[in-house]
C-alpha cells in the first residue's frame, strides 16, 4: 500500500500545501474523488476563486455551501462511487460571518458585522484567511457527514501564517493590550498605538486603515463586544491547533520540478517538521518523463524531414527530464523519510473528471513514471 493509499484509508483530514501554480487544487480534488470512489464520504475545500475545481468536478460553480457532485457525473469514469463526494469554495467573509453567528449572542451579531475592525479582520487581516480555512475544516471534521476532508490551501508565500494562525488568534485574545481596551483610558483615546504590537503585523495591518480616535473607537467597540465570547473563540482556536497536530491529519506537500518551487518545498517541509506536523507525502507535479525506447524507434520509421523534427523534440524532452531528475534527487536528499510521488506533465491542463482520474492513477501508484 502506497503512502497516499494508506492516507485515503486512514486519515480524517488531508491538507494540500505548496506554492501557487503547482497543481494543489488538482491534487486535492483527485484525493477526495478517489476516497469517495473507495467508499469514504469526502469533501474537498478550496480557497482558490478560479473555477478550475468546479469545472474539474463537472459542476457549474462552487460557493460557501457544500455541493454534492452527482453520482451520474462520476459514473462517466466507468466506476460507481461507493460514497458521496462534496466540494466547496471557501468565501472568507461568509465563513467568518458563519463563525460569529455560531459564537455570538443574537443581540451582538449585527453590532459585530457593522464594526469596521471586524470587516477588516474578515477580509484582509494577515493570517485571517489561513485561520478561517482551518476553522472550517475543524467544523467539517466534527461533522458526521464526512470521513475525509481535503483542504486546498493558499500558496506558501506566508507559510508561517498558516501554521501559526491558531496560536496567533489565541495570543490576540489573551494579550494584555486587549484587556487595556476595556479601560476608560483607552476609550478616552489616551493609550498609544504601541500597545497593539501583537506579534508582527497580525493586527497592525488592519489598524493602519484607521487613524487616532476613530481607530481606538472601532477597536475598543470590537473588543468590548468580543470579550463576552472570548471563551468560545479560545475553544475553537484550541480545536484548530489540535487538529493541525492530530495523527489523523496529514500534510501533502505539492510542488513542481522548477528549482525555485523545489527550494520553497524544502523550506516548507522543514517548517512542517519543526512544527511536528504529520508529513504524508510530497507530490512532484508536472515532471517531464524520459523519452522511451519505443518513441525513439517510432521516430526512426518516419521520413527524414519528419524524423529530424521528432528526434529534436525527443532530445529537448530528454534534457528537461534529466534536469527534473536532478531536482528530484536534491528533494529526496533534503527530505529523507518522506514518500515522494511523481506525476507527469500532461499534454493538456487537468480540467475534467477524466483527467483527474488519470492524475489519481499516478498519485495512488496505479501508474508510475519510469
Amino acid at each position: 500500500m502506497t503512502a497516499l493509499q494508506a492516507a485515503l484509508a486512514n486519515k480524517r483530514v488531508l491538507i494540500c500545501v505548496g506554492s501557487g501554480g503547482v497543481g494543489k487544487t488538482t491534487v486535492a480534488a483527485t484525493l477526495a474523488l478517489r476516497a469517495a470512489v473507495d467508499g469514504r464520504p469526502s469533501i474537498v475545500c478550496t480557497i482558490d476563486p478560479a473555477k478550475r475545481l468546479a469545472n474539474s468536478l463537472g459542476l457549474s460553480g462552487l460557493g460557501n455551501e457544500e455541493a454534492e457532485v452527482p453520482a451520474s457525473v462520476l459514473e462517466r469514469l466507468g466506476v460507481k462511487p461507493r460514497a458521496p463526494l462534496h466540494a466547496m469554495m471557501l468565501d472568507m467573509k461568509a465563513t467568518w460571518d458563519d463563525l460569529i453567528t455560531r459564537v455570538a449572542p443574537p443581540e451582538q451579531r449585527e453590532r459585530i458585522f457593522a464594526n469596521r475592525f471586524y470587516q477588516s479582520l474578515s477580509t484582509a487581516l494577515a493570517g485571517s484567511q489561513e485561520y478561517i480555512a482551518m476553522e472550517k475544516v475543524w467544523d467539517l471534521r466534527r461533522s458526521k457527514d464526512y470521513e475525509l476532508v481535503v483542504l486546498d490551501t493558499p500558496p506558501t508565500a506566508h507559510a508561517l501564517d498558516f501554521l501559526d494562525a491558531p496560536n496567533r488568534v489565541l495570543d490576540f485574545l489573551d494579550n494584555e493590550a486587549a484587556k487595556w481596551l476595556l479601560t476608560p483610558a483607552l476609550k478616552a483615546g489616551k493609550v498609544g498605538l504601541s500597545l497593539f504590537n501583537l506579534g508582527g503585523s497580525y493586527v497592525t495591518r488592519a489598524l493602519s486603515r484607521f487613524t487616532g480616535t476613530e481607530m481606538l473607537q472601532e477597536l475598543s467597540s470590537f473588543m468590548l463586544t468580543l470579550s463576552s465570547m472570548n471563551e468560545g473563540f479560545r475553544e475553537r482556536a484550541r480545536g484548530v491547533r489540535e487538529l493541525l497536530e492530530d495523527q489523523t491529519t496529514g500534510f501533502v506537500l505539492v510542488t513542481s520540478p522548477n528549482p525555485e518551487r523545489l527550494d520553497e518545498a524544502i523550506h516548507f517541509h522543514k517548517l512542517l517538521k519543526q512544527n511536528r506536523m504529520e508529513m504524508t507525502a510530497i507530490v512532484v507535479n508536472r515532471v517531464h518523463p524520459l523519452p522511451t525506447q519505443a518513441q525513439w524507434a517510432d521516430a526512426a520509421t518516419l521520413t527524414p524531414t519528419r524524423r529530424a523534427k521528432v528526434e529534436e523534440t525527443l532530445r529537448e524532452t530528454q534534457v528537461l527530464a534529466q534536469q527534473d531528475l536532478e531536482g528530484l534527487a536534491q528533494l529526496r536528499a533534503a527530505c529523507p523519510g518522506t514518500p515522494l510521488i511523481q506525476v507527469p506533465r500532461f499534454g493538456l491542463d487537468v480540467h475534467d473528471l477524466t483527467a483527474l482520474w488519470g492524475t489519481g492513477r499516478y498519485l495512488l501508484g496505479d501508474d508510475v513514471l519510469a
